[in-house]
């Protein structure tokens, strides 16, 4: 004889073979917008040829907030999203290294994104934005870091 399995509070109760129902628990699960950035944020910088989130004002002006307010918006810089009960949107800014191609850099960080939100947040992405602000330059390549002669004259 099979043990009686009570109904869940919003689920069904066990079907006829004893075996628990597909129907989960109960209650609600929200996540919030912060929580998705740092997966965003995370999944993004993973991408090679990704030197940084956000642009530099931004990053300057997040410094001062965090100084300010003890709070850790680096960890989420360049990332915004909007979070519904069941799906998220992503607008990401980067700053790209030199050399790299940037629509393929685009669609290698909108992939990783997608990815990180759906498998570790559980939400179906609706859009990944990707917006290149800047590329970043080695000194090596960079002609205003070259140095000019001691004496200041050329």
């Amino acid at each position: 004889m099979q043990p009686h399995v009570p109904p869940v509070p919003g689920g069904a109760a066990a079907n006829p073979s004893g075996s628990a129902s597909a129907e989960e628990p109960g209650g609600r699960t929200s996540i919030a917008e912060q929580a998705v950035a740092k997966v965003a944020a995370i999944a993004a910088r993973a991408v090679p040829g990704v030197h940084t989130l956000g642009t530099g004002a931004g990053r300057t002006l997040g410094a001062v907030r965090d100084a300010v307010a003890g709070s850790d918006s680096s960890a989420t810089a360049g990332v915004n999203v909007e979070v519904g009960e069941t799906e998220a949107a992503v607008d990401i800014t980067l700053v790209a290294d030199y050399g790299i191609p940037l629509t393929g850099l685009a669609d290698s960080v909108r992939s990783a994104v997608y990815a990180a939100v759906e498998d570790l947040v559980g939400l179906n992405v609706v859009e990944v934005n990707v917006s290149v602000a800047d590329v970043h330059v080695p000194e090596a390549l960079d002609p205003r870091a070259a140095k000019r002669p001691a004496g200041g004259q050329d």
